[in-house]
C-alpha cells in the first residue's frame, strides 16, 4: 500500500485550510486505502519564493529547504491538495511549492479538495489541473468541493455533511485505484 500526503495550500493567518486538511486526513485514515497518511502544511514548509539557480528538472538543488521539500514530495505516492480559491484561481504558495520540483511529482495521482464561497473553489481546482498536467500527474475526477465553507466550521473543526463525506470516500476509492495503476510508471517496472 502507498503513502498519501494531504497538502494544505493556504498559509495565511486565520485560514480555514488547516481545519479542512485535518478533516481530509481523518477521512483518508478511516478510508484505509493508503498505508500511511500525512498532513503537509505549506505554512510549516515555509518555502521562500522560488530561489534555486538551476532548473528543477535537473534535480541539482542548492538550498536545504529545497532538498527537504524534494524528500517530502518524493516519499509520497499520491496527493490530495486542499486549496482555497483566490480571485478565480489557486493561491501563489501552492504554485510556488509545485514549481520548486519536477521529477518528484511525476506519475502520481492527485485528489482535489477545494473550498470557498458559492463556487466552492471549483475555479481554482480547474486552473490547478492545467498545471498538474505538466508533471504528468493524474487528477482523479472525483473531488470534494465545499461551498460556503464557514458553515461547516465549529470550534476550529470541520463538521462535514453527508455530501462531503460521500464525496471524500469516492475520491479516496479512485485515488487508491489510480495510485496502484501508476506505480509501474514511478518505479520504472
Amino acid at each position: 500500500m502507498s503513502k498519501l500526503e494531504i497538502v494544505v495550500a493556504s498559509t495565511r493567518p486565520g485560514r480555514i485550510g488547516l481545519p479542512v486538511g485535518q478533516w481530509v486526513a481523518r477521512e483518508a485514515q478511516a478510508h484505509g486505502g493508503f498505508a500511511e497518511v500525512e498532513l503537509v502544511d505549506l505554512a510549516e514548509v515555509n518555502l521562500p519564493f522560488f530561489n534555486e539557480p538551476k532548473h528543477p528538472r535537473l534535480g541539482e538543488y542548492e538550498h536545504q529547504h529545497t532538498k527537504d521539500w524534494s524528500a517530502k514530495v518524493a516519499e509520497a505516492d499520491a496527493f490530495v491538495f486542499v486549496l482555497p480559491e483566490y480571485n478565480y484561481g489557486f493561491n501563489a504558495e501552492l504554485k510556488n511549492a509545485l514549481d520548486y520540483l519536477h521529477q518528484e511529482w511525476l506519475y502520481k495521482a492527485v485528489g482535489l479538495v477545494s473550498y470557498g464561497g458559492v463556487a466552492a473553489g471549483t475555479r481554482a481546482a480547474q486552473m490547478l489541473k492545467q498545471v498538474l498536467s505538466a508533471f504528468r500527474m493524474s487528477v482523479v475526477a472525483e473531488a470534494v468541493s465545499i461551498p460556503f465553507v464557514q458553515q461547516f466550521l465549529a470550534d476550529g473543526t470541520i463538521e462535514p455533511n453527508d455530501v462531503m463525506t460521500t464525496s471524500a470516500k469516492a475520491m479516496f476509492d479512485e485515488l487508491a485505484r489510480v495510485t496502484t495503476t501508476l506505480a509501474p510508471l514511478r518505479t520504472g517496472d
